[in-house]
């Protein structure tokens, strides 16, 4: 299956809990922490939940 990229950009103080468990799902702990993570829907909607605090690398 098909993979990608995700980079935690900014910090995750002052974010709600639901996104912090987001990203804890995502596997994102630190900043600049890049994960690969197989590309499917539920996938892409844990990235968009965070959109503002990830980056999706190609």
């Amino acid at each position: 299956m098909a993979t990608i990229k995700v980079k935690q950009v900014r910090s995750r103080i002052h974010c709600p809990k639901y996104q912090k468990a987001t990203l804890d799902t995502l596997g994102l702990c630190k900043m600049n922490r890049v994960v690969e993570i197989e590309d499917n829907a539920s996938n892409r909607g844990l990235i968009q939940t965070v959109h503002h605090l990830v980056q999706v690398i190609d």
